[in-house]
């Protein structure tokens, strides 16, 4: 199937609640730069916007890429230097690029935290991690006892490891809390809320000794390999409901 990105932007915002988060999100969410008005009939997915990112999705001959963390965030930017030399790539290749933040870490079926939570098997989930006045993330019970290793083991991207695993509560979670990305400092949230294990993508040394001290288990899964969830569970959606070619472009940073 072949679309133009007006019909793309429409088909992601049934899915994606873009608006609800206008006020809350300093990405510029849906369409970042546009195509020629050409009809689209490959999209790239991946985590990040850049070059490289941006050369692979061309060799990938896409006509769009779909990212998590856009061009834009909240103040503007100059032309010049590298930053031009990523917008003059995409316009010379005709590719739109299509940006969705934190609508895409919220979203209940589709997003990064809600697939960590599949993953983890969450059960009876609630809202958890509030964030600019919305709670991004989910907490619940699991479905059976689970070590702090043996978490980390199931959310694992391409068998990387993690970033850290803090084993500082009990030897077997039965409840749990997930924000995906760069969401540290929820972990506090996760002690008010008496939560066994809480899983994130990034650690900070601020937490350490709270953590070690409130028995609270952490797991620092890594900022990108958190959230390359929900951009693979969008990409099988658009494959499934557009009947469109797809192909994720794996760029992991470590970090």
């Amino acid at each position: 199937m072949a679309l133009g990105t007006k019909k793309l932007d429409e088909f992601f915002r049934g899915i994606l609640d873009l608006d609800t988060f206008l006020s809350a999100d300093d990405s510029l969410n849906g369409i970042q730069v546009d195509n020629d008005g050409s009809e689209v009939t490959k999209i790239a997915f991946a985590v990040d916007a850049g070059m490289e990112v941006f050369k692979r999705a061309a060799d990938a001959g896409a006509g769009m890429l779909f990212v998590h963390h856009g061009l834009f965030w909240g103040s503007a930017v100059r032309l010049s230097g590298y930053f031009r030399e990523r917008i003059k790539f995409l316009l010379d290749n005709n590719i739109a690029l299509y940006g969705v933040h934190l609508p895409l870490d919220q979203h209940a079926q589709f997003g990064n935290c809600a697939v960590l939570a599949d993953l983890l098997g969450i059960t009876e989930r609630e809202p958890f991690g509030l964030y600019h006045g919305h709670k991004i993330g989910y907490k619940g019970k699991l479905s059976e006892p689970l070590s702090t290793e043996d978490a980390a083991k199931k959310i694992t991207y391409m068998k990387r490891p993690p970033l850290g695993v803090f084993p500082f509560g009990k030897k077997e979670n039965l409840t749990c809390a997930v924000v995906s990305g760069g969401a540290a400092m929820e972990a506090f949230q996760a002690m008010e809320e008496g939560v066994d294990l809480y899983v994130t993508g990034e650690a900070s040394h601020t937490l350490y000794h709270h953590a070690q001290e409130a028995g609270l288990n952490i797991i620092a899964g890594g900022h990108y390999s958190t959230e390359v969830w929900g951009v693979l569970r969008m990409m099988e959606e658009c494959k499934l409901k557009l009947n469109m070619e797809t192909e994720f472009i794996d760029v992991p940073t470590g970090l």
